[in-house]
C-alpha cells in the first residue's frame, strides 16, 4: 500500500509537471490523458510483481514448517540418546565406585596432598636450587580435581620423591649455580649457600627467595657486620663446624635485624642536639686525654725530685725548693708566705681543665633533656596535624627525644670518671707540694731555734 501511494505521487507530479509545460487546454488535456494510461500500465506491473512475490512466500512457508517437523523430530530422538547416555553414565559410575573402592579415598587424599605439597615448595627457599617443581603439582591438582581423572603410578611416585627431596634438602647445607639479581639489579650467576630450609648466602651476604617469580635477590640492606662475616666463614669452611648466624624464623628474624638503626643512624636521629652534645663530649675527652697526660708526666718529676737532692726548677716541687733556697734568711712566717705563694702559682696549672670538664658532665644531661623536649615537641605536633593513626608519623620526635637523652648521658657518665681522675691527679701533686712546704717550714724553725 505504501509503495502504491508512492507510484501514484510520483504520476501526480509527472501530470503537474507536464500541465505546467502544457500552454493551451487541447495540449493539457492529452498531457491528463497519456498520464493515465502510463499510470494504468505501472499498476499492471506492480499488480504482477505482487502475485508472484505472494507465491514465493506461500513456497517459503511450506519450507520452514517441514524443517521444523525434521527438527522436532530429531529434537526427540536426541533427548532418547540423553536419557540414555545419562543412565549408563550412571550405571558405569556406580560399578567405578564399586571397583575403586578403598581407592577412591586414597586418590582424594592424593589430592589433597599433592595440593599441600605445591603450596610448600613455592614458599620453599630450596626451590631454588630445584626450580619447575610446582608445576608437575598443579597439573596433578587439576587433573584429579576437575576432570576427575586417576593419578597413575608414575605420578604417584614422583609426588612421593618430591615430598622426600623437600625433606632431604631441609636436613643439608648445600652449593649451587644460579642467577641471583644483586643490590645493584644486576643479574648474574653466582655460587649461593643453601642453610636447610633457612637461609640463603652468597660471596659475604644474605640472600632471599621471592617465591612470586622464583627469582634469587640480594638483600638490598645487609644487617650487622657480626653477622654477614659469618657468611664469608660459611663459604669458606671445607668440612667440620661453622660458626653461622641462622636464621630460624625463615626470614622473619633477619628482616627485624635490616630494619634496626646502625649506630650512626641513630645518632643521625638526635639531629643538631645529638651532634651538639658528641661534639660537647670529644671536646671533654680531648682536655682528659690532655690533662691526664700532663700530670702523669708532672707527678713523675715530681717523685724523681723526692728521690734526688739537686734541686731541678723543670718540675713543680723543684721551684717551691728553690724558694726556700733564694730565702735562707726570711723569718718563719715570711718562708711560709713566699712558699704558699710559690704553691698557689703552681696550682693554675695543676688544675687547669678541670672545671672545664666538670661544666661538660653537668651541661651534656641537659641537653641531652632539651633534646628530649623538642622531640616531644614534634611529636605533639604530628598528632595535632594527622592523628594517632599512623606511628610512623610520631616515630622521628620519640627517636629524637629518646637518642639525646642517651646522647647526653653516654657523654656525662665518662666525662665525670676522667674528671674524677684528673682532680685526683692533681690533687696529689698539690698535696706533695704542701707536705714538702710544711716540712721546709718545720726545718727552718728548727735551724732558727738552734
Amino acid at each position: 500500500m505504501k509503495k502504491l501511494l508512492i507510484a501514484l505521487m510520483m504520476v501526480g507530479l509527472a501530470g503537474t509537471a507536464a500541465a505546467q509545460e502544457a500552454q493551451t487546454l487541447s495540449e493539457l488535456l492529452r498531457a491528463v490523458e497519456q498520464g493515465r494510461t502510463a499510470e494504468a500500465a505501472a499498476n499492471r506491473e506492480r499488480e504482477q510483481r505482487f502475485a508472484q512475490a505472494r507465491g514465493q512466500q506461500q513456497q517459503l512457508l511450506n519450507d520452514a514448517r517441514t524443517e521444523r517437523t525434521n527438527l522436532e523430530a530429531q529434537s526427540q530422538r536426541l533427548e532418547e540418546t540423553f536419557e540414555v547416555n545419562e543412565q549408563l553414565i550412571v550405571e558405569k559410575q556406580e560399578a567405578l565406585d564399586r571397583r575403586l573402592g578403598s581407592l577412591k579415598e586414597l586418590f582424594g587424599v592424593l589430592q589433597q596432598v599433592a595440593g599441600d605439597t605445591r603450596g610448600n615448595l613455592e614458599a620453599s627457599i630450596t626451590s631454588a636450587q630445584y626450580p619447575d617443581r610446582t608445576q608437575f603439582l598443579t597439573d596433578l591438582a587439576k587433573k584429579m580435581g576437575t576432570s576427575s581423572q586417576l593419578a597413575t603410578i608414575e605420578e604417584m611416585e614422583r609426588l612421593w620423591f618430591l615430598i622426600q627431596q623437600e625433606m632431604t634438602a631441609t636436613g643439608e647445607v648445600a652449593k649451587f649455580q644460579t642467577q641471583v639479581i644483586g643490590a645493584n639489579g644486576e643479574l648474574a650467576s653466582r655460587e649461593v649457600i643453601r642453610v636447610g630450609p633457612f637461609n640463603l648466602a652468597s660471596d659475604g651476604a644474605y640472600l632471599k627467595y621471592v617465591p612470586e617469580n622464583g627469582a634469587v635477590e640480594e638483600l638490598g640492606r645487609q644487617p650487622q657486620a657480626r653477622y654477614v662475616s659469618t657468611t664469608s666463614a660459611l663459604a669458606n669452611a671445607q668440612s667440620g663446624l661453622t660458626l653461622f648466624a641462622m636464621d630460624p624464623t625463615r626470614g622473619s628474624l633477619l628482616s627485624n635485624l635490616i630494619q634496626a638503626p646502625s649506630l650512626m643512624e641513630r645518632i643521625q636521629q638526635g639531629q643538631l642536639v645529638g651532634y651538639l652534645i658528641l661534639a660537647l663530649g670529644a671536646i671533654g675527652i680531648l682536655i682528659a686525654l690532655e690533662r691526664l697526660v700532663t700530670l702523669t708526666i708532672t707527678s713523675g718529676k715530681v717523685a724523681s725530685q723526692l728521690k734526688s737532692d739537686s734541686i731541678s726548677t723543670g718540675n713543680p716541687l723543684g721551684r717551691v725548693i728553690k724558694v726556700y733556697q733564694d730565702n735562707p734568711n726570711l723569718d718563719t712566717e715570711a718562708i711560709e708566705v713566699r712558699l704558699g705563694e710559690a704553691i698557689l702559682k703552681e696550682m693554675p696549672a695543676l688544675q687547669r681543665g678541670v672545671t672545664f670538664l666538670k661544666i661538660i658532665f653537668v651541661v651534656a644531661p641537659l641537653m641531652g633533656l632539651l633534646g628530649t623536649v623538642t622531640g616531644m615537641i614534634k611529636t605533639f605536633q604530628a598528632i595535632t596535624l594527622f592523628g594517632t593513626g599512623d606511628p610512623k608519623l610520631m616515630a622521628g620526635g620519640i627517636s629524637q627525644a629518646l637518642v639525646t637523652t642517651v646522647l647526653g648521658l653516654v657523654v656525662a657518665i665518662p666525662i665525670v670518671l676522667l674528671h674524677t681522675i684528673v682532680s685526683g691527679r692533681s690533687k696529689r701533686i698539690l698535696h706533695v707540694l704542701q707536705e714538702q712546704s710544711a716540712g721546709l717550714v718545720a726545718a727552718h724553725i728548727e735551724r732558727t731555734h738552734k
